[in-house]
């Protein structure tokens, strides 16, 4: 498996780029990873949307589905759109250093 450094951290990560340990995840490698994907700033409401998708997988073990998440996230899923343009759970849950969520291609 391929190993990129985010923020002084060589972590491992899959083909399609995540984290293979969400464990090692560190709030600091968030931007780095975000930048990757095309976001160049993460504003109060990328965090709010991290923060979820991190704590729906430590809860659940996945994180969860676009439709989930704008229900549940306070982020509704236009915004989503406009805040992860390239598709917002996966791009969200490779931000927030966890696995892509059952369900996205």
């Amino acid at each position: 498996m391929p190993a990129v450094t985010y923020a002084g951290h060589s972590v491992a990560v899959n083909e399609e780029g995540f984290l293979v340990d969400p464990a090692q995840w560190t709030e600091d490698m968030a931007p780095q990873i975000a930048k990757s994907a095309g976001i160049d700033e993460l504003t109060a409401r990328h965090w709010q949307v991290i923060r979820f998708m991190r704590a729906e997988y430590q809860a659940k073990g996945t994180g969860p589905t676009v439709r989930v998440l704008g229900k549940t996230s306070g982020v509704s899923i236009k915004e989503l759109y406009q805040l992860f343009p390239k598709g917002p759970a996966k791009t969200a849950a490779r931000i927030a250093g966890i696995p892509k969520p059952r369900g996205c291609i």
